[in-house]
């Protein structure tokens, strides 16, 4: 048998090589870890965005522009936020007074249910009478507001020169600079 001789500093580097090594692999493991645990933190809360009164604002040009351009005998348009509260409200002189109420009703509508009143309408329209007893405007004109994929409000216009241009207004409003 034959005996191999190691000098103290020798042994020293080889014990240290194993405990460096072994510091390394914990604190791997300890960052992919924490990594897990950040994802799965991340998971619980899901991004948002608010619609501000300049975003609001900015979509209001856009649909009163139109509204102007394409000789609309009158408009009322409506800005909510994702809960359904009034943001903005503009209404062009000479409108039928109620529309104000009706627009705020299917922007309102739109932001709650999350898709165009036109197929509250729709549905109603094919025998889903039932839907008229959620107490919302189920009249077209009401289209949610996305941005970044998310829905932050909506828009409803009222008393235009028909649904059908109410409808027109509104998607006006969609092409506002920031939402593109």
């Amino acid at each position: 048998m034959r005996l191999i001789r190691v000098d103290n500093q020798s042994f020293i580097n080889f014990i240290n090589l194993i405990i460096l090594s072994k510091m390394k692999r914990l604190i791997f493991l300890f960052a992919i870890g924490l990594l897990c645990l950040q994802n799965a933190v991340a998971q619980q809360v899901n991004e948002t965005y608010e619609l501000t009164l300049a975003g609001a604002k900015d979509i209001m040009s856009a649909a009163m522009g139109y509204a102007k351009d394409h000789k609309a005998p009158g408009a009322a348009v409506a800005i909510v936020d994702a809960a359904g509260t009034l943001v903005l409200l503009e209404r062009i002189d000479g409108t039928f007074l109620i529309s104000s109420e009706v627009s705020i009703g299917k922007a309102r509508s739109a932001a709650l249910f999350r898709f165009p009143t036109i197929k509250l309408e729709d549905n109603i329209n094919g025998g889903r009478t039932a839907l008229l007893s959620t107490g919302e405007v189920s009249l077209k004109g009401g289209i949610p507001i996305v941005y970044k994929g998310k829905i932050i409000g909506a828009i409803g216009v009222s008393g235009a020169a028909s649904a059908d241009q109410d409808v027109e207004i509104a998607m006006a409003g969609l092409r506002a600079a920031f939402l593109q």
